[in-house]
């Protein structure tokens, strides 16, 4: 017979991680799938995992969900109501130089996850999309009802397919698929390939911190509480349609440069700073309207730079031995 669990893809990913964290500290059985990929150190992904697996209702599989075989054991051993799949390649300027990570890891594996839904009767799936599917979109702030059939990445192409995918599967299957666009994660336990991280970890060791667009850039930083929140009420939410989906940002559109200015206050050194034009692929403005996920999901980020921000440095500065290992793998 199977046992009951809810099932979390990337669950030693940034989202994923805090995601299955809240899952089992509302007591829930959480089954974490994760491949350990290195794209980043995997220092990090290893202390993620760690946390998760002191709690005995979480249980982690280490594979690949591109390998459906693999996936489909998983499945058969465990019933899930929903599926929370955050597994992807992340990254939108890795995208230019490792194309076939994101066929591969965003388009084969979510076809594998929606084909695990359907053949399991599994009633919702809730996935990762990204706010980078709004390409070169000059109307602020972005809306989920803005056309996005204009992406300038890779990355973003693929985020969009698996919106379009998913709303294949909608219509031919009949249950119920919610993706997220998320806006600028930061908080403890990020991503040590983002800005953030790069920027402390530069600053701290006396060196130049690259800036692009020369400054003139501004992003939705969305603390990773707050989109936690957001997934996590996605997932148990009724009233909900067929196929939603959410944009999940702060609802502010930040200066890169008051950014930077805040993680020097709080370290308390001054950066140099490296002034570089944009980046191909990047785009000079992210800003997230949230009304439809405020009416829908409760959606209410608290979270402003100004705490979540020190917030991150606070953590980065109580686990020494990771940032090194991080800062020697670069």
């Amino acid at each position: 017979m199977k046992k009951n669990a809810i099932i979390v893809t990337g669950s030693a990913g940034f989202i994923g991680f805090h995601v299955a964290e809240k899952l089992l500290t509302e007591g829930h059985t959480v089954v974490g799938i994760d491949n350990f990929n290195n794209y980043y150190h995997t220092s990090i992904k290893d202390a993620r995992s760690e946390i998760l697996r002191r709690n005995p209702n979480f249980i982690e599989k280490r594979l690949d969900i591109a390998d459906l075989e693999e996936l489909k054991k998983v499945f058969s051993e465990y019933r899930a109501d929903v599926v929370c799949h955050l597994a992807a390649q992340a990254g939108v300027r890795y995208s230019l130089t490792n194309p076939h990570a994101y066929e591969h890891s965003n388009v084969l594996a979510f076809l594998n996850i929606l084909e695990m839904v359907r053949h399991n009767n599994i009633p919702r799936l809730v996935y990762a999309s990204s706010s980078s599917v709004y390409g070169g979109n000059t109307k602020i702030p972005f809306s989920e009802s803005d056309r996005v059939d204009n992406p300038i990445s890779l990355y973003a192409a693929s985020k969009k397919a698996n919106e379009l995918m998913a709303h294949c599967y909608t219509h031919l299957y009949g249950f119920q698929t919610i993706g997220h666009r998320f806006f600028t994660v930061y908080g403890p336990w990020g991503r040590p390939d983002m800005a953030m991280w790069l920027f402390v970890e530069a600053i701290k060791a006396g060196k130049k911190i690259k800036v692009f667009n020369f400054g003139n850039m501004k992003r939705d930083f969305t603390f990773i509480e707050d989109i936690v929140n957001g997934v996590c009420s996605s997932m148990f939410s009724p009233n909900l349609d067929k196929y939603e989906i959410f944009n999940l940002g702060n609802n502010r559109s930040e200066k890169l440069m008051d950014m930077i200015g805040i993680i020097e206050n709080h370290i308390g050194i001054k950066a140099e700073k490296e002034m570089l034009p944009m980046q191909p692929g990047d785009v000079p403005e992210s800003f997230a309207d949230i009304e439809k996920a405020h009416k829908k999901l409760g959606f209410d980020p608290r979270t402003s730079i100004t705490k979540g921000i020190p917030a991150f440095i606070d953590w980065y500065n109580k686990h020494p031995d990771l940032a090194s290992l991080v800062a020697k793998s670069r």
